[in-house]
C-alpha cells in the first residue's frame, strides 16, 4: 500500500473515532495493521477477553514471527490457563493446554512439561515459582506490564504504537478544501453555494448569466478553509497528536538474525526467553523528512489544469518526502578547471565544510596536505611521523622498526572545520587544529587499533565532539576529541572493520559499520552489542553515506570478484530500496562513491566518473575528466556540490566544476592573485591566501557577471591565531599612514558622475517604500509600500537592453494586471506600524509572500491574484524568510517578539521560538552553518539551530562610543555569500559578526556621513556593502574592512526640482542579484531609483588604503571631499 493510502487509513480512523464508531475503529486498526491501540489492548486484557485479545494481535503479528511475538502469545495463553486452574475448571484448562500451549512445546519441552504438571496440584500456587500469584485482577495487571514491554521492543510494532500528529477533523478539512476548489472552478460561482452532496463534484447553477465573485466571509471563500464548517469534534483519545515512534534502525531488526542477543524485555517464573537486564531497543520518534520541497507552480492556469485532471494533491506547495529531482546534468561538476600535483598517490580527499575551495589530501606515504584549489597553492603540508614513540604500544613500535612508513587510509574535517583527523595504516590516528593563518597545529595522537586504522569519522553523541575509528582488529572505538580518552569499544565483527558511518535521528545517536566479510552492523553508544546484522551487496569492501539532509542512506561496495554495487536502503525495513546500474561487470579495484546535497551520486569506475540522479537507477552521465584517471578513481564533492575532486594516475588531483564552481574558482583565483600584488613584501603567503578565502566560501547566491575583471582584495582582517605574526606587520605601519594621507575618497555629487533612473510610476497609490527587492532573474524590481500596495517594474529585451535585465539606461514598465487591481495586502483595522511590512519571494520568482500588519498573503506573480491568506493578527507578522531547503517551511517573525516556524502546506505552526523582548525585525538562514539568525527591535541577535530549533547563542549589539546603552530600534541581519559572516544593520552602526556572534569589525556614522543608517545590504558578490542614510546619502563600503569607498550625495541621483525633496531619503536599499555595482533605492516619498557607476568607471570609487589597485593602477579619480578621507572601520569590540 502506498504511503498516501496509508495516511488515508489514519484519516479514516480519526474520523471514525470522532464519530464514536468505536468497534469499527478497532476493526480497521486490526485489519490494516497500521496502528496498534495500546489502550484498547489493555482494556481487553483487563477484561479477560482472551479470544478478542488474540484476534486483535493477529492483525499485527503471529506466534512464529519472532521471539518477542512468541513470548507475547505465551504470556497471554499462560494467564488464560492459570485462571482456568484457579476457577477449578480442569476441563477448560486441559483444552487450553492442548489447543493453545502445546505449540510452544517444540521450543521448550521442559517448560511445557512443567506447565502440564500444574494439573496434578490442588492449588497451582504450590509451585514455588507461582507461590506469589495473587488474585486474577492483580495477575492480569502484572502480566500487562510485561506485555507492554514486549510489544514496545518488538520490531513489528515499532512504528505502530503512536498515532500520527494529525490536526483534529483533518478529513473534514480536506473535504472543505476540495469543495472550495470545486467552487472556485465553477463557471458561475454563487455567493452562498448550496452543497447538498459529496457524491459528485460541486457546481453552481448560472444566476442570470452573471459571474459573482465569492464573498470574503463565505465558508468556501478562502483558498484553505478551516474545519469549522462542520460540527466541532470533541476529544478523541487515544488519537492524540503525538510524534510517531520509529527508528531508522528499528526496521532493520525485523528480519535480523534470530541468534542475535536482542535486548530482553520481560522476566517471569515461566518465561520462554532468558531475560538479561537490558532495556528495549531504540524507542524514539521518527525524524520527519526534510528533503527540499519543490518550487511553487509557475502558472496558476497550469495549476488549475492539474487540479481538474486530478494529478495533484497539493494546492500551492508540494512537500512529500523525496520528490523526484528536477535538476539537470548541467548541475553536475564535469568541467576540468584545475590540475594539482601532489607528488604521491592520493588515498583520501575531503573539502572543508565551510571554505568551499580548501581541499584536504592524504597520500600513500603518510603525507597530508591542504590545497587552495582556486590559487593552486598548497598552504600546508605534513609528512608522516610518530610524535612520541615512547608512549606507543609494543606492537606499533615493532611495526615501525620493520617499516617506518605508513599510508593515510582516511582523512577528513570535523563538522565545523576547525579540526582534521587522519587514520593511518599502522595503529594510529592523529588530529590537527586548523589555524586561521592556514597552519596545522598537532593536537592528538592516539594508538587506536592493532594493525591498520581503516576509517575515521566525527560525531556528537553527548553534545561534545567525539572521534569514531575502526580497524583491522575487528573493533570500532569512540574517543573524546578533546582529550583522546577512549569512551566506547564495540566488538562483534568477525573480520576487519572497513568503514564507519555515524548518524543521528532526533536524539538517538548510532553508528553503522561495515566489515570485510560484507557484514553491516549498527551500534548505539552503549555496551549492548550490535543492533542489526545484515549482508552488504558484494560481501566485501563497502562504505555507507547519508544524503545531505540525513533522510536517505546509500552504500557502495565491490566484491572480491570485482562486481560493484551502489544501492539506496530502506531504513525502516532494512532492505534495499533501489539498485543503481551502470557499473563495469569486473571493476578493477574498490569503487569509491560520494553524494552531493540531495541531488546526485557519483562513483569512480572504468577510468571514469559516473553520475546518477538519486531517484533514478539508470546512470545519468559520465566523464573521463580529460583522461588519465585510474581504473577506480577516488573522488569527493565540496559541500555545495559545485566542485568535485578526483584522483589521477600521475599522483595528481583534478578539480571538476559546474557553472557555480567555475565562478567560485575564478573569484578565488583573482583574489589570491590580487592579494599577492597588494604589497611587494607580503606578511605571509599563507595568511593572504586564507584571508582571501573568507568571502568566497559559497557561491550559492547570485554572483557578478564580470568576473574576469577581478575585484579588489581586502587587507588581512584581525583573526585569532595571527598575533604571532604581528611583528612582521609593524614596520609597515608608517608606510600605510602615508597611503592614508594621500588617498582621496570618491564623493559623488554631480548627476553626470553616475547613471541613475527614477522608475516611472503613474499609479495613484503613493506611499513610502517599505520593502524593496530584485527578482532572482534580475529583470524586475518589486516594491511594497506603506499602504500595502505592491509595485512591479519589468525590463524587456530590446536593442538597447539585449539582456533584458534591469538597467538605469532603459526605463522599465510598471506592470499592472488586466483588471487594474494591484496586489494589495490585508491591512489591520487599527492601522499597522510601518515596520510590520514584510515580503519574501520564491526562488523561481513565481510567488511572493507578503504582509502589512494584517494576514500574510501568498500572491501569484504572474496574475497578481491572491492564492491564499493565513496567520491573521494579532500578533502581526513583521518578517518573512523561506527555509533554504524547503519552500513549504517559512520562518515568520512576529510583533509579539516570537518566531513561528510555519508549514504552509499543512497550515500548521511547527514550533514557536522565544528569546527576544521586542518585535522581530530581521531573519537570515545559513544552510552552511545550519542555523537561523534573528534580530529584533530590542537590538538583540539570536542564533537558532535548524535541527531542533534550540537557541545556541544570543547577544545585544554594543552601542558606539558616545551612545548610551542599551540600544533599541529596527535591527536587520544578512548573511554574506560565505554563509558564515553576518552583516548587522542598526541606525547606529554597520557590524560584521561571525556565527558565534563575535564582532569582527564595525563602522558607525560620523563626519560627513553622520545621519542615522536607514538600510544596508551586501552586493551580490559579497565584496561591497551599500548603506542608505536618513539624509539621503548612500555609502559604498568594502565588505572585508567596512572602510568607506565612495559617498553618493542625494543631489547626484534625486532630480531637481523635487516637491518636498528636503526630507527624502532611501528607506531601503536592494542589491542586484548578478550586477555587483547596481543598486535600487526605495525612497521615503514612494519613488524608486536604480543607480550604477558611469560606464567609464565601472566600479564605485577607489579602494581604501591597504587595498591593491585594479590592474596595478589607480582608478580614474572622481572629485573628492577631503572631509571623508578619514572614514574607516573601528576595531572589533569584545
Amino acid at each position: 500500500m502506498s504511503s498516501l493510502s496509508r495516511e488515508l487509513v489514519f484519516l479514516i480512523l480519526q474520523f471514525l473515532d470522532e464519530e464514536k464508531f468505536k468497534e469499527t475503529v478497532h476493526r480497521l486498526e486490526q485489519e490494516s495493521g497500521f496502528f496498534f491501540n495500546m489502550k484498547h489492548f489493555e482494556d481487553l486484557v483487563q477484561a479477560g477477553e482472551w479470544d478478542e485479545v488474540e484476534k486483535y494481535l493477529s492483525g499485527f503479528t503471529k506466534v512464529e514471527d519472532n521471539r518477542y511475538s512468541m513470548k507475547i502469545f505465551f504470556e497471554i495463553r499462560k494467564q488464560k490457563y492459570l485462571e482456568a486452574l484457579d476457577r477449578h475448571d480442569r476441563g477448560k484448562a486441559v483444552e487450553i493446554l492442548v489447543k493453545d500451549l502445546k505449540v510452544f512445546s517444540s521450543f521448550n519441552e521442559e517448560l511445557f512439561k512443567e506447565i502440564t504438571q500444574l494439573l496434578t496440584l490442588e492449588n497451582f500456587r504450590q509451585n514455588e515459582q507461582l507461590s506469589k500469584y495473587g488474585d486474577t485482577k492483580s495477575a492480569r495487571n502484572i502480566m500487562l506490564i510485561e506485555l507492554k514491554k514486549l510489544i514496545e521492543a518488538n520490531p513489528l510494532f515499532r512504528d505502530k504504537l503512536t498515532f500520527p500528529p494529525i490536526k483534529a477533523s483533518r478529513l473534514r478539512t480536506l473535504i472543505n478544501q476540495s469543495l472550495n476548489w470545486q467552487h472556485q472552478l465553477c463557471k458561475n460561482p454563487r455567493p452562498n453555494p448550496d452543497i447538498k452532496t459529496l457524491f459528485v463534484d460541486h457546481t453552481c447553477a448560472p444566476a442570470n448569466g452573471a459571474r459573482t465573485p465569492p464573498p470574503a466571509n463565505s465558508p468556501l471563500g478562502g483558498p484553505i478553509p478551516k474545519a469549522g464548517a462542520f460540527p466541532p469534534a470533541g476529544a478523541h483519545s487515544p488519537f492524540q497528536p503525538v510524534v510517531t515512534p520509529s527508528s531508522a534502525l528499528a526496521g532493520w531488526m525485523t528480519g535480523a538474525n534470530p541468534s542475535l542477543p536482542h535486548a530482553a524485555v520481560a522476566s517471569g517464573p515461566l518465561g520462554l526467553v532468558p531475560s538479561p537486564n537490558s532495556a528495549p531497543f531504540l524507542k524514539h520518534p521518527r525524524t520527519p523528512p526534510t528533503a527540499p520541497g519543490m518550487e511553487y507552480q509557475a502558472d496558476s492556469e497550469h495549476l488549475m489544469k492539474r487540479i481538474r485532471a486530478g494529478h495533484s494533491e497539493e494546492v500551492s506547495f508540494v512537500g512529500p518526502a523525496h520528490h523526484p529531482n528536477v535538476y539537470s546534468a548541467e548541475d553536475i561538476p564535469r568541467s576540468v578547471v584545475r590540475t594539482l600535483h601532489q607528488g604521491s598517490n592520493v588515498m583520501s580527499l575531503d573539502f572543508h565544510p565551510h571554505q568551499q575551495t580548501i581541499l584536504l589530501v592524504g597520500t600513500n606515504i603518510g603525507d597530508i596536505a591542504i590545497w587552495e584549489v582556486g590559487s593552486r597553492e598548497r598552504i600546508s603540508h605534513k609528512t608522516f611521523r610518530v610524535w612520541d614513540i615512547s608512549v606507543c604500544s609494543m606492537p606499533l613500535q615493532a611495526a615501525l622498526m620493520k617499516d617506518a612508513t605508513a599510508s593515510v587510509n582516511r582523512c577528513l574535517w570535523s563538522p565545523d572545520g576547525s579540526i582534521l583527523g587522519v587514520a593511518f595504516s599502522k595503529h594510529i590516528v592523529q588530529t590537527y587544529a586548523f589555524m586561521a593563518n592556514g597552519e596545522l597545529r598537532p593536537q592528538l595522537e592516539i594508538d587506536a587499533h592493532i594493525g591498520g586504522v581503516n576509517d575515521i569519522a566525527f560525531s556528537h553523541p553527548n553534545k561534545s565532539l567525539s572521534i569514531v575509528t575502526c580497524g583491522d582488529d575487528k573493533t570500532i572505538k569512540v574517543w573524546d576529541a578533546a582529550t583522546g580518552q577512549r569512551q566506547h569499544t564495540f566488538e562483534g565483527h568477525d573480520a576487519s572493520v572497513y568503514s564507519v558511518c555515524p548518524h543521528y535521528k532526533e536524539n538517538i545517536q548510532f553508528i553503522f559499520s561495515t566489515a570485510l566479510d560484507g557484514k553491516i552492523k549498527a551500534w548505539l553508544y552503549d555496551c549492548l552489542g550490535s543492533r542489526v546484522d545484515y549482508d552488504a551487496p558484494g560481501l566485501w569492501c563497502t562504505t555507507m553515506a547519508y544524503s545531505a539532509d540525513g533522510t536517505r542512506l546509500f552504500s557502495c561496495g565491490t566484491s572480491k570478484d570485482g562486481e560493484s554495487h551502489l544501492v539506496e536502503w530502506n531504513e525502516t525495513e532494512g532492505s534495499i530500496k533501489r539498485t543503481y546500474s551502470g557499473f563495469r561487470k569486473r571493476s578493477t579495484g574498490v569503487v569509491q562513491f560520494d553524494t552531493t546535497r540531495n541531488r546526485f551520486l557519483a562513483a569512480g569506475d572504468e577510468f571514469q566518473i559516473k553520475f546518477w540522479d538519486m531517484d533514478n537507477k539508470d546512470m545519468l552521465t559520465f566523464t573521463d575528466a580529460d583522461g588519465g584517471l585510474p581504473a577506480s578513481p577516488r573522488l569527493r564533492f565540496n559541500k555545495e556540490g559545485s566542485l568535485l575532486a578526483v584522483t589521477t594516475n600521475d599522483n595528481g588531483i583534478r578539480i571538476l566544476a559546474n557553472s557555480d564552481g567555475q565562478r567560485l574558482i575564478r573569484i578565488s583565483e583573482s583574489r589570491a592573485y590580487e592579494n599577492s600584488r597588494g604589497s611587494s613584501q607580503p606578511v605571509s603567503s599563507k595568511t593572504s591566501v586564507v584571508t582571501a578565502l573568507g568571502s568566497v566560501a559559497n557561491v550559492s547566491g547570485p554572483l557578478a557577471t564580470s568576473l574576469e575583471r577581478p575585484e579588489k582584495i581586502p587587507p588581512p582582517m584581525p583573526m585569532a591565531g595571527l598575533n604571532s605574526r604581528m611583528a612582521d606587520v609593524k614596520p609597515r605601519i608608517s608606510e600605510d599612514l602615508d597611503k592614508v594621507k594621500s588617498w582621496k575618497l570618491a564623493d559623488i555629487v554631480d548627476p553626470n558622475l553616475l547613471k541613475a533612473l527614477r522608475l516611472p510610476d503613474s499609479s495613484t497609490a503613493v506611499g513610502k517604500i517599505m520593502r524593496l527587492l530584485y527578482t532572482n532573474s534580475g529583470s524586475a524590481v518589486l516594491a511594497l509600500t506603506s499602504n500595502g500596495v505592491h509595485k512591479l517594474w519589468k525590463w524587456q529585451r530590446t536593442d538597447r537592453n539585449s539582456s533584458g535585465k534591469s538597467t538605469p539606461s532603459v526605463a522599465p514598465q510598471l506592470w499592472q494586471p488586466a483588471n487594474g487591481v494591484p496586489m494589495t495586502n490585508d491591512m489591520s483595522e487599527s492601522g499597522s506600524d510601518e515596520s510590520t511590512a514584510c515580503i519574501a519571494l520564491s526562488k523561481n520568482d513565481s510567488y511572493v509572500m507578503s504582509a502589512s500588519g494584517g494576514k500574510v498573503s501568498l500572491f501569484n506573480m504572474m496574475t497578481f491574484k491572491v492564492m491564499t491568506t493565513f496567520m491573521p493578527p494579532p500578533p502581526a507578522a513583521t518578517f518573512l524568510a523561506f527555509h533554504p531547503q524547503d519552500n513549504n517551511i517559512i520562518a515568520i517573525g512576529m510583533e509579539d517578539s516570537t518566531i513561528q516556524i510555519y508549514n504552509v502546506r499543512v497550515d500548521e505552526v511547527k514550533t514557536k521560538l522565544k528569546g527576544h523582548q521586542k518585535k522581530i525585525t530581521g531573519l537570515a538562514f545559513s544552510q552552511t552553518m545550519n542555523v537561523l539568525v534573528s534580530s529584533g527591535a530590542d537590538a538583540q541577535i539570536c542564533v537558532w539551530s535548524m535541527d531542533g530549533w534550540e537557541k545556541r547563542k544570543a547577544r545585544f549589539i554594543q552601542p558606539p562610543a558616545g551612545r548610551a546603552a542599551p540600544l533599541s530600534g529596527e535591527t536587520r541581519v544578512q548573511f554574506h555569500n560565505d554563509q558564515t559572516q553576518l552583516l548587522v544593520i542598526h541606525e547606529t552602526q554597520l557590524s560584521v559578526y561571525d556565527v558565534k556572534l563575535e564582532t569582527l569589525r564595525t563602522w558607525s556614522p560620523r563626519e560627513t556621513l553622520q545621519a542615522p543608517i536607514s538600510s544596508a545590504v551586501y552586493s551580490c558578490d559579497g565584496l561591497l556593502v551599500y548603506a542608505g542614510f536618513c539624509d539621503g546619502a548612500v555609502g559604498v563600503f568594502d565588505a572585508d574592512s567596512l572602510r568607506l569607498r565612495c559617498r553618493i550625495s542625494p543631489s547626484s541621483y534625486i532630480p531637481s526640482p523635487l516637491p518636498n525633496g528636503g526630507g527624502v531619503y532611501p528607506a531601503v536599499v536592494a542589491a542586484h542579484p548578478s550586477e555587483a555595482n547596481q543598486i535600487a533605492l526605495g525612497m521615503s516619498d514612494g519613488g524608486v531609483h536604480v543607480v550604477e557607476p558611469p560606464e567609464a568607471e565601472a566600479k564605485w570609487g577607489a579602494p581604501p588604503p591597504g587595498q591593491p589597485q585594479e590592474n596595478g593602477a589607480i582608478l580614474p579619480s572622481i572629485p573628492s571631499n577631503p572631509a571623508l578621507n578619514s572614514q574607516s572601520s573601528d576595531a572589533p569590540s569584545r
